[in-house]
């Protein structure tokens, strides 16, 4: 039975990012070699039309298919903020995948799959529901890590990834079924209910804490982290553009409405778990990235420490928390897929080179190039006139309103740890000889375009935030 045309409406992001994926698959083996542009065409097309179709929720704010979903502002931040990670994947991995002759067609529909799955994360209203999302995003990107299917490495990564997060998933799942026999129900908003009107007992406790155990380790956060350097250097530059963003901002999203829609009665338990996490995430991300020499360990390692202080935020527990959570989210997807789309560029046939020390010269060889990683490290340290700088100054506050002290004097000092391994990146790039085997690089059209975009949008960001944190503290108000 099809749909009722109000929740196909609600829907509509998720509709068209499946309908182009099976369309570009379909597509894919009858379109000659020659031809691949037409491919990376539709593929592109289905991601600007899924961001574009943002605006039909928009105007069809409420519940759909009984509750399962729920359209509000809070997701189509979301939605937002992940349509435009993938449309800006696709755009900057055509270069990529010609010059490592890699299948353009499966590449493509996974990554509009594995959106569709965050897109129905970001709107859950019922765990399983939110299961399903997070299973479809999950498997899609389990494939796409191991897309370099001759390179050892690559294929060592997927391996690690697929069976830790097997086990992540399983965890979640599980809480959900404690959950389930503890209060007699999976869907967000009865869980509150039940929850506040009865006092909670162990098995509700414990179905919470392995919910957190599962997202956790999707969003890389302490002491689940581990899995996240390996998949990020073995994995294609560009899928690690993608899983550094999109997949992080379903999940952060999946877990603010998870604590503060079902469980924020339960708020002084989950308080101090998210406390030690964020503390532990912080150090080990940022302490571990001194000592690496690889780029892509390096922005992994960056991943984790950034993961914690979106950490902090959740802590504060305030609606300004929230709003800090969902801009930070738009101002680090920016600086990552950047960062991350410039490395596979520079990187060379076979991502060679890797290297911090493969970056030496490169403000000399390539001053457009140079000039674009630093507004992105900047950026990621924090420095004024960055997004990055805003959205650590907001979170500071929410932080510091709730009188998180030293989460704040924390978060202060792990800053000026990661200003170094950052900085030290823009040294090489100005301060050093350029390597004789390192010839300039002819970028693409459409990598010159993702990277204006991001550039524009980190600048704009820093310059004139008001705008888009006005509609993060609305889709903050809309999660309750």
């Amino acid at each position: 039975m099809f749909p009722p045309l109000q929740d196909a409406y609600r829907i509509a992001p998720e509709l068209v990012l499946f309908v182009f994926g099976l369309l570009v698959m379909l597509m894919d083996p009858f379109v000659p070699r020659a031809h691949r542009g037409i491919t990376a065409t539709i593929a592109l097309t289905g991601a600007a039309l899924g961001a574009a179709a943002i605006a039909l929720p928009r105007a069809n704010l409420g519940l759909a298919f009984n509750g399962l979903l729920r359209i509000d502002e809070f997701s189509i931040f979301l939605h937002a903020v992940v349509g435009g990670a993938t449309l800006l994947v696709i755009l900057g991995s055509a270069e990529y995948l010609e010059r490592e002759n890699l299948p353009a067609g499966e590449f493509y529909a996974l990554v509009l799959f594995a959106t569709a799955g965050m897109g129905v994360m970001v709107s859950a209203q019922e765990m399983v529901t939110a299961f399903i999302g997070l299973e479809i995003s999950s498997i899609s990107s389990y494939i796409l890590a191991s897309f370099r299917r001759d390179v050892p490495r690559s294929n060592e990564s997927a391996i690690k990834y697929f069976l830790l997060g097997s086990f992540a998933t399983a965890f979640f799942l599980y809480g959900v079924a404690l959950g389930y026999n503890a209060l007699g129900t999976t869907r967000l908003a009865q869980l509150h209910v039940a929850l506040t009107s009865s006092t909670p007992g162990v098995l509700a406790t414990l179905a919470l804490a392995l919910m957190m155990v599962g997202l956790c380790f999707k969003v890389a956060a302490a002491p689940f982290q581990i899995w996240t350097p390996d998949v990020y250097e073995g994995a294609p530059a560009p899928v690690a553009a993608l899983l550094s963003t999109g997949p992080k901002a379903a999940a952060f999203g999946l877990l603010l409405r998870i604590l503060f829609v079902a469980f924020p009665s339960q708020g002084e338990r989950w308080l101090w778990v998210v406390w030690i996490s964020a503390a532990l995430t912080m150090c080990v991300g940022n302490f571990a990235a001194l000592l690496q020499s690889n780029m892509k360990r390096l922005l992994a390692y960056s991943s984790i420490a950034h993961a914690g202080y979106i950490l902090v935020a959740f802590a504060a527990r305030n609606e300004l928390g929230i709003a800090a959570v969902l801009f930070y989210l738009a101002a680090y997807a920016l600086a990552k897929l950047g960062a991350f789309l410039l490395v596979a560029h520079l990187g060379g046939a076979g991502e060679r080179h890797m290297e911090i020390d493969d970056f030496a010269g490169l403000g000399e060889r390539q001053p457009v190039a140079a000039a674009c990683f630093s507004v992105f490290l900047l950026s990621l340290l924090g420095l004024p006139v960055t997004a990055g700088f805003l959205g650590k100054f907001y979170i500071f506050k929410a932080a510091l309103d709730s009188k998180l002290l030293w989460l704040v004097v924390l978060m202060a000092l792990n800053s000026v740890v990661g200003a170094y391994y950052y900085l030290r990146v823009i040294v090489v790039m100005y301060m050093r000889e350029p390597k004789d085997d390192a010839p300039p690089l002819p970028m693409s059209l459409d990598l010159g375009l993702v990277l204006l975009l991001t550039v524009a949008g980190t600048l704009f960001l820093g310059l004139l935030p008001n705008l888009v944190m006005g509609y993060a503290t609305q889709a903050a108000t809309s999660i309750r």
